[in-house]
């Protein structure tokens, strides 16, 4: 299963130089876990940039995956995740989805580099 963080699907929408390093993850929705949290986030940025069309599009796209809530048990982990990670709310319970799906997160968010069951691409400046 796999996981693809807010950043990396903003890339792929945006069609950067890393989107296509996200592309056969994301389109690959048998094995494509998203946490509402994401569909929140990519939302709430396309809606800023390109306007409620584009961002209802975008969470079109998203809803191909497997759904993900936030759960008690994911929200407590969360925090467990955020006390000893130091990361933002939004970034553990995206973490703590994915291992609550026994899934690979992938992410361009440099927050999330080294840590286990993390995928990280490095953004590219192309």
């Amino acid at each position: 299963m796999n996981v693809v963080d807010s950043s990396g699907w903003l890339s792929y929408f945006a069609g950067d130089a890393n989107a296509n390093q996200f592309a056969p993850i994301i389109q690959a929705t048998d094995t494509l876990v998203v946490p509402t949290i994401c569909m929140y986030e990519v939302f709430k940025r396309i809606l800023a940039q390109r306007g409620e069309e584009a961002a209802l599009q975008a969470v079109g796209v998203m809803s191909l995956g497997v759904r993900a809530d936030l759960t008690q048990a994911i929200a407590i982990n969360a925090a467990r995740i955020s006390s000893v990670r130091k990361l933002a709310m939004a970034d553990s319970i995206i973490l703590a989805t994915a291992r609550a799906h026994k899934a690979i997160l992938w992410t361009q968010d440099a927050d999330f580099e080294g840590i286990d069951g993390v995928e990280y691409i490095s953004k590219s400046r192309a």
